[in-house]
């Protein structure tokens, strides 16, 4: 049987298999990346990817505190953007 890794959305708390949570990466700049591969270096955190967990900016707050990442409200908001734009419902791609 084969091993299959589990990991936990930041915002919800939910335990998922790690194909179905979208990973967000702290960059060097400091800043945060979206990770469609799951495989770039860095710290990352999972979200998952329904979008129902970033319906807003505080969430997205919660996403910053666990890369330990320092963002102000647009850097969330630009974040938050282009995560509904390439994985909103209507465009989810990898399934």
């Amino acid at each position: 049987m084969k091993n299959v890794p589990m990991r936990t959305c930041v915002i919800c708390r939910k335990v998922s298999e790690k194909r179905d949570l979208l990973r967000i990466v702290r960059v060097p700049e400091g800043g945060m990346q979206v990770d469609p591969t799951g495989k770039m270096n860095g710290r990352g955190a999972y979200i998952c990817r329904s979008g129902e967990c970033l319906k807003n900016v505080k969430d997205m707050k919660k996403l910053a505190n666990a890369l330990s990442v320092q963002a102000d409200n647009e850097s969330l908001e630009e974040l938050m953007q282009e995560i509904q734009i390439k994985f909103g419902k209507n465009n989810r791609q990898g399934e």
